[in-house]
């Protein structure tokens, strides 16, 4: 696919950059290489290939789920402004 400075200008301020006209024609260029470099990938037979989250093999560290730091809500609550039934109390924000 080849883009033109047409499109580039398009591109670029729907990005938001501001792109000069002398670099319209260099990126027109650059933008086709890289496009042309991921159809590429289109060639690529995947239908047998999992679906994988890495390329290497890993199982992630787990921890047993228990409570190690409980019973301190008094402690917790200390610092609230104010405190009832052992609840901080906050504001009303939703009518």
């Amino acid at each position: 696919m080849s883009l033109d400075k047409a499109t580039v200008a398009r591109i670029a301020k729907l990005a938001r950059i501001d792109v000069g006209e002398e670099d319209q024609e260099r990126l027109a260029g650059e933008l086709s290489g890289i496009i042309d470099w991921v159809e590429q990938l289109d060639e690529v037979d995947t239908a047998d290939v999992e679906p994988m989250t890495s390329v290497v093999e890993m199982t992630l560290k787990a921890r047993p789920d228990e409570v190690t730091d409980g019973a301190r809500q008094d402690d917790v609550l200390a610092n609230a402004p104010k405190a009832v039934h052992g609840f901080y109390v906050v504001p009303k924000v939703v009518e």
